[in-house]
């Protein structure tokens, strides 16, 4: 009995909109308090939980970004605040990106690229260098091993495909 995958992808979508709901909703709570721990564990769960969920169905960027924001909020989070309303916009430009790809997702389409340079800034550690007013988009050029943090915090192992086929790489 083979797997539903326009099931999994059909709760997947659901799914991801709740989840940006309540990040949109947590980061309207950090413009007002940026130290909302509240809000900054929210926005943590959601990029887990959308993370997970795309690397389980095979979604690497929606994935990939996923990790990169929930990796930055965890750095917000032992902050015990948002920096300031760069990093702030910082995290609604990551939302507008997840966004797109789980767009990307959900019209069955490849998923667009996304922005060297705001990888860059969701891979500093909350409190480094701030970018000032307009260069938040500017494109630093290739990020370095270490502008992208070093190795990954959860190293990629082989998995089996749950669906047939080759094994895929996942986050273990």
């Amino acid at each position: 009995m083979g797997l539903d995958m326009a099931k999994y992808r059909r709760i997947f979508l659901e799914e991801s909109q709740d989840h940006f709901e309540e990040i949109s909703r947590a980061l309207l709570d950090l413009e007002k308090e940026m130290g909302s721990a509240s809000a900054i564990d929210t926005i943590f769960r959601m990029a887990h939980s959308i993370k997970s969920m795309a690397a389980s169905l095979g979604y690497d960027a929606v994935a990939d970004l996923s990790h990169r924001m929930e990796d930055r909020m965890e750095g917000v989070r032992t902050a015990g605040r948002v920096r300031d309303s760069e990093e702030l916009a910082l995290l609604f430009r990551s939302l507008e990106a997840l966004e797109a790809l789980v767009g990307s997702v959900a019209a069955e389409q490849d998923p667009p690229p996304v922005d060297e340079a705001l990888l860059a800034l969701l891979a500093q550690e909350p409190g480094d260098v701030a970018v000032p007013a307009g260069q938040v988009g500017a494109d630093p050029g290739p990020a370095s091993p270490s502008a992208r943090g070093g190795a990954p915090v959860m190293p990629a192992t082989e998995a089996p495909d749950r669906v047939g086929g080759e094994p895929k790489k996942v986050l273990s």
